[in-house]
């Protein structure tokens, strides 16, 4: 049997202190993701923001990962009891091993409710949560299934009925899981994610600045489309030349991050695009720009288009799974095709060529986050589906 592994006790707890009091804690959720990664994505930051906040309406958190990296942010003060379940794949023998382990920390720590967040969290887990306990069975999808191969498509369509219920992060996502899926549609609710806008202040006055700066922030790879935004800078150019162009991300494709560098030195833009790296302090850095633009191929529902909302800059984003219900087309920004470097280039002129026009597009999207996409909005429709499951249990 593979051993389970305490990473973090969690704040003020040991591990222990924690399994001894279960009997009068209130109802167990455990929170199971693939991995965390060296470089963050949005679901890991919203589960840890979940698992911070669940306490609050009544619930006693747990986090479980079938691999952790030792530089991982998410490992720094986690909210909450955090995992490690080893593990280097849902279909082989180590599977099988780590199989008894989970099943007897499922029942010593009385889980009562089990959120999954990827492929082998949403497939293994889910399976063995069902074979194995009562626990009700919750999976997340974030996407349209685009790191799946053939054998999770398979997978998901064999076992739709096996969760309790499917949170989709958008609406598009949610016609996938019933479409493609074959979930059934009272299973599945969309519950978008949310931000804290405490922590985003009011956008500052409009300054004069030579230059427009367009910025956009995602982990390099190639289905978030920057050589598309690449190219459409090239034709920004021709009517701005002194237009910048920020790209914030780390690099999670080296061979796509060279083809980039490449792209940069064929179009000239070299003095006008700046690759600066996983960005820390997100609201510093949308601060300083006048427009952000989401090139992506695909998304589930892209937590920088509510960031760069939440900092009152108009957004241009491609009209790729849930963009277009976070961002208002002609309201909030512009929804353009994807993989479509005329049509992004054009959208990004009409509104730097208009600045004023970019700031009532930047204030209507504030205002548009502060109405949809609040961590208290989407908690609260979280923790009423959890209230929904246990009363049915």
């Amino acid at each position: 049997m593979t051993p389970l592994q305490c990473l973090h006790p969690g704040p003020g707890s040991s591990a222990g202190d924690r399994r001894s009091s279960h009997a009068a804690d209130p109802p167990h959720v455990l929170l199971v993701l693939d991995q965390l990664p060296a470089n963050t994505g949005g679901a890991e930051r919203i589960a840890f923001r979940q698992a911070a906040l669940l306490p609050r309406f009544g619930y006693r958190v747990s986090i479980l990962t079938f691999l952790a990296h030792p530089q991982s942010a998410c490992l720094v003060d986690p909210p909450c009891p955090t995992y490690l379940l080893p593990m280097t794949g849902a279909y082989n023998r180590s599977a099988l091993r780590a199989a008894p382990a989970f099943c007897s920390f499922l029942q010593r720590e009385k889980v009562r409710i089990v959120q999954t967040f990827f492929e082998s969290s949403d497939l293994w887990a889910g399976v063995v949560t069902k074979t194995a306990s009562d626990a009700k069975l919750v999976w997340s999808r974030r996407d349209m299934g685009i790191l799946r191969g053939g054998k999770h498509h398979l997978a998901y369509r064999l076992l739709a009925g096996m969760p309790d219920a499917v949170l989709a992060v958008s609406e598009q996502v949610r016609r996938h899981a019933i479409d493609v899926d074959g979930v059934a549609p009272e299973r599945v609710q969309t519950i978008y994610n949310g931000l804290d806008l405490a922590r985003w202040s009011a956008r500052r006055e409009p300054r004069e600045r030579s230059a427009p700066v367009i910025t956009t922030v995602g982990n390099l790879r190639h289905v978030k489309g920057h050589d598309v935004l690449l190219e459409a800078a090239a034709i920004v150019r021709q009517s701005l030349p002194e237009a910048r162009f920020t790209i914030g991300g780390e690099v999670l494709e080296p061979a796509y991050f060279e083809s980039l560098k490449e792209q940069v030195r064929r179009l000239g833009l070299g003095d006008h695009v700046d690759f600066v790296g996983g960005v820390r302090d997100l609201e510093t850095h949308l601060a300083g720009a006048d427009l952000f633009v989401l090139p992506s191929r695909s998304e589930g529902f892209s937590n920088a288009i509510i960031e760069a909302m939440a900092a009152s800059l108009p957004v241009v984003a491609t009209n790729v799974g849930g963009n277009a219900e976070a961002v208002r087309d002609g309201v909030t920004g512009s929804i353009v095709p994807s993989d479509n470097a005329p049509a992004l280039a054009q959208a990004m002129l009409t509104l730097l060529q208009d600045p004023r026009k970019g700031r009532a597009m930047g204030e209507a999207g504030r205002t548009r986050v502060a109405e949809n996409f609040t961590m208290d909005a989407m908690m609260g429709r979280i923790a009423g589906l959890y209230g929904t499951l246990l009363a049915e249990a």
